[in-house]
């Protein structure tokens, strides 16, 4: 059965053979959108996200330099992060921070972390709502982020919006604390919501492994509408979501879905 195209979605696929290979198809994808952006409007506003899958992507990143990326104009923001330090070993920032930020010259002041360790989390969560302010309507309005880059999880998440959690149909809020997560680590986190993550230029996702293909298959199967079970169908840009995927997490879509 082929897997069908929903209709009005601008959706890409590009498919490769390792994780290795998405990862420098989609550094070199973000370096060209990084520079046309610094030209056209003298900024690029990037999300990031956590998990393992980007790991080595951010290690890409980090070594590229200054001659190949408007570092100076580049602003950096977090699609989600666990409620923990900066220091440790679950914070999204800090991966980034190891792997990426901190070997690049983008101005700190550009770098927009969320504050985990502020208690409660629906504190950490409206102080990064200040920070970004209302978010339009995909359609009516200038978009808040150049570019997102986000994930998908076994049991269907993207960035920390769970199957049909409240957080997925949260109609008005750019980012809410999550209680209790369902997935290690087990602790409360943050996340932009779907109306925050389609403020967007472009979303990117990077996804690897047999073990993420069923949530794929899910998420390209959900209805025009989006579909809260599958969170990442929620996320509707105004311009085009293009799928970074390894042969493994795209063994169950039709060739049709590509």
């Amino acid at each position: 059965m082929g897997v069908p195209l929903v209709p009005g979605l601008d959706r890409r696929v590009r498919i490769f053979p390792d994780l290795g290979a998405a990862s420098g198809a989609l550094a070199r994808h973000l370096r060209e959108s990084a520079r046309a952006s610094a030209r056209e409007r003298g900024r690029f506003s990037l999300v990031l996200s956590g998990g393992r899958t980007p790991v080595d992507l951010f290690h890409r990143l980090g070594r590229s330099g200054p001659r190949s990326w408007p570092w100076r104009d580049v602003e950096v923001f977090f699609a989600d992060e666990r409620c923990v330090p900066a220091r440790s070993a679950d914070s999204n920032f800090g991966s980034a921070w190891n792997a990426f930020l901190s070997r690049v010259p983008i101005p700190r002041r550009r770098v927009h972390r969320m504050r985990g360790e502020l208690a409660p989390p629906s504190e950490a969560a409206r102080r990064y709502g200040r920070l970004l302010g209302a978010m339009p309507r995909p359609g009516t309005g200038e978009p808040r982020f150049d570019a997102v880059l986000l994930g998908i999880g076994p049991d269907g998440h993207t960035a920390s919006l769970f199957p049909d959690s409240p957080a997925v149909r949260e109609p008005r809020a750019a980012v809410v604390p999550v209680v209790r997560s369902p997935v290690p680590p087990f602790v409360p986190r943050l996340t932009l919501t779907p109306a925050a993550l389609s403020s967007a230029r472009e979303v990117c996702f990077l996804v690897a492994g047999n073990d993420k293909a069923g949530a794929l298959d899910r998420t390209f199967r959900a209805s025009s509408r989006g579909d809260p079970r599958s969170p990442a169908s929620c996320i509707r840009p105004d311009g085009p979501t293009t799928w970074f995927l390894d042969r493994a997490a795209a063994g169950r879509l039709a060739p049709g879905a590509a």
